[in-house]
């Protein structure tokens, strides 16, 4: 019989008593404190599986400020309709939350046919998107968990995860405990210790750019449209709408340039954008503090580990990251979750959930997506990045040839809302 066993190094300071050591067997063992992780642990106890949830800040209080949070994220309506079925959509204090009607994306010659328009009236639907706070998401996500009765949140970190072929993993807390579970669903950031245990190799690219993000409050309306602008610099620009008045900035640039941004006063800020920024929404007062994180592309090799007897999955920034230009990071995470919760509701009576079929079943159907949408999102920013005269007129003309194609701005369109429109 082969042991396989992992020390994760994520050790507590002092080791508890083996005599106050647990031994508790659950179907799912969701590892990962996020939005992702919180969604997937909701998700299998309200198919009835007894889930346990891990994390070391699990009952931390999220508290919603009476300003908007750093962490804003625009949601599809695939989005939607994942936290619509897990009964969290209008659990949403939909005061803080902006629909999206338009969206207008600039090229860097600052000529007007160079740009590129998304409507929802144009695409047959009330709306494109939504931009909300990840606090709000998470503290309601929070909420809905406590009162799960198939579910049990564990506040620890990981110390070791154990292996057998044919026998369930154990999972080894930082509090003492054991846990024995058919299936481990990895949840765990970018960084995944859980996708390292199992070997699970990554292709991985730095941008070498750092992603600045902030709240401004407007002088003119944004008129529940989101903006882009592709800067001569190599920049990307996005104003996301907010409620009352507010926008959240996300700028894309070189890490020198994020920490030159990071340490201006309220009043330099303004000064950051230029004239077509100040057309749209007037002047824009600071209403947080900036924050910045580093950006590079990620994927992993496989979603389902170890390979010789599969008990792990992986789920949002454990399987992908990307760059923000597309706003889809979270959506493409949630779709994950979406994805697992469809199998394991539809999969025959006979199986397990630790199933090597219905765990390939994920797999493939995750492949397509993550690998399309990565593709283009990395292609896109080095279309944008391009410096040469050539290249610059090719992008700018390509806008306005896209932008009267109805066409391929359907296409387009489906593909950053996450499904199919119809009609």
């Amino acid at each position: 019989m082969r042991l396989i066993r992992y020390h994760l190094g994520m050790r507590s300071q002092t080791r508890p008593n083996p005599s106050q050591q647990t031994n508790t067997q659950y179907d799912f063992a969701v590892v990962g404190g996020g939005i992702v992780g919180k969604a997937s642990a909701l998700a299998m106890a309200q198919l009835g599986y007894s889930v346990v949830h891990i994390a070391p800040d699990l009952h931390q209080t999220i508290a919603l400020r009476p300003s908007f949070g750093q962490r804003i994220y625009a949601l599809s309506p695939s989005t939607k309709h994942l936290l619509s079925e897990l009964n969290i959509w209008d659990g949403l204090d939909h005061t803080r939350i902006q629909p999206v009607r338009d969206m207008r994306i600039y090229g860097d010659r600052g000529q007007q046919n160079d740009q590129l328009h998304f409507s929802a009236f144009e695409a047959g639907r009330p709306e494109l998107a939504w931009i909300a706070e990840s606090d709000l998401i998470e503290s309601t996500l929070t909420q809905a968990i406590r009162f799960s009765k198939h579910l049990q949140s564990i506040e620890a970190s990981v110390d070791e995860v154990r292996f057998e072929p044919n026998t369930s993993p154990m999972l080894s807390l930082s509090n003492g405990q054991t846990i024995q579970t058919k299936l481990i669903i990895a949840a765990d950031g970018a960084n995944s210790p859980l996708r390292q245990s199992v070997g699970i190799e990554i292709d991985q690219h730095s941008y070498e750019q750092h992603a600045v993000v902030a709240n401004f409050a407007c002088t003119i309306a944004h008129r529940e449209t989101a903006y882009q602008w592709f800067l001569a610099n190599g920049d990307i620009l996005a104003m996301l709408p907010l409620p009352q008045q507010h926008v959240s900035m996300v700028r894309s640039t070189q890490n020198e340039h994020a920490n030159h941004l990071l340490q201006l006063n309220n009043k330099a800020w303004s000064n950051q954008f230029g004239a077509e920024v100040h057309d749209q929404l007037g002047e824009l007062q600071l209403q947080s503090t900036p924050a910045s994180f580093p950006l590079r592309r990620m994927k992993a090799h496989r979603l389902i580990g170890p390979d010789y007897d599969p008990k792990l999955i992986l789920v949002g920034d454990s399987a992908h990251v990307m760059h923000p230009l597309a706003g889809q990071g979270l959506n493409l995470g949630l779709r994950d979750v979406g994805s697992l919760l469809q199998i394991m509701r539809h999969k025959e009576s006979y199986r397990s959930v630790d199933d090597r079929v219905l765990l390939r079943r994920y797999e493939r159907e995750r492949e397509g997506d993550t690998t399309s949408l990565l593709w283009l999102t990395d292609r896109l920013k080095k279309l944008f990045s391009a410096q040469s005269p050539v290249e610059k007129g090719l992008r700018n003309w390509g806008l306005g040839v896209v932008n009267r194609s109805h066409m391929i701005k359907r296409q387009l369109i489906e593909r950053a809302l996450g499904e199919q429109l119809h009609g």
